[in-house]
């Protein structure tokens, strides 16, 4: 029995790094929505704030302020990142505590990506080879593709296509988007918003007065 206790020990930490960070904090980090491909929160942290020590999926992180941050491991290991705001990055599953070392507050949207369930629908409209004006590559790996996709006052793309994707909102934006059957639907979103598109074409077009601009996740698995 004796020879166990290491072990409980050890099943025990791991346990406890694999703690679900909305349960932690649950005032700090909101899930905007989850389905069977994604989970998508929101980070609210404010100055000098910390986030106890908890486990992520791979995930690609949008942040909307320049963050000066630090990031403990288990191992006792730190890192000091800074960051600029519209930053875009892939971290593959981590395990790690946060603390914001700014007086400002830090804000962010996490997609968290889910086990895949297989290969992606395949796509033959790809909007950065038809409209490379609009749309730009900001990451590119076998899980997913993000682009940065940027519209001024009234302007419109072409008929393009996406796999299952997340929408993250840099901007408010106003967006009428005509469908291969010839219907449209328009929508109103705000800055920080995030919502989730099933694989399909559409044309969209900026029909508000200002510029826009949006992160497109595409899912590959």
């Amino acid at each position: 029995m004796r020879g166990l206790f290491p072990m409980v020990v050890a099943l025990t930490a791991v346990a406890a790094f694999a703690q679900d960070v909305v349960q932690l904090a649950p005032e700090q980090v909101k899930v905007v929505f989850e389905n069977d491909r994604v989970r998508v929160l929101q980070f609210n942290e404010p100055g000098h704030s910390k986030l106890p020590m908890h486990s992520h999926p791979a995930y690609v992180s949008v942040g909307f302020t320049t963050d000066d941050s630090k990031y403990t491991f288990p191992d006792g290991k730190t890192s000091n990142e800074r960051t600029k705001a519209d930053g875009v990055t892939y971290t593959k599953v981590m395990t790690h505590a946060y603390e914001n070392l700014s007086d400002a507050a830090a804000e962010s949207v996490m997609v968290e990506l889910k086990p895949g369930t297989g290969a992606a629908a395949k796509t033959t409209l790809d909007p950065v080879k038809l409209d490379p004006k609009h749309y730009k590559v900001v990451i590119n790996n076998d899980e997913v593709r993000v682009l940065r996709a940027k519209y001024g006052p009234h302007e419109k793309s072409v008929m393009h296509e996406h796999p299952a994707s997340v929408a993250v909102y840099m901007t408010d934006g106003h967006v009428k988007f005509t469908l291969p059957d010839g219907t449209s639907r328009d929508s109103d979103t705000k800055a920080h918003d995030a919502t989730w598109a099933d694989a399909g074409k559409h044309l969209p077009e900026n029909t508000g007065d200002k510029p826009m601009e949006v992160i497109v996740i595409e899912l590959k698995k």
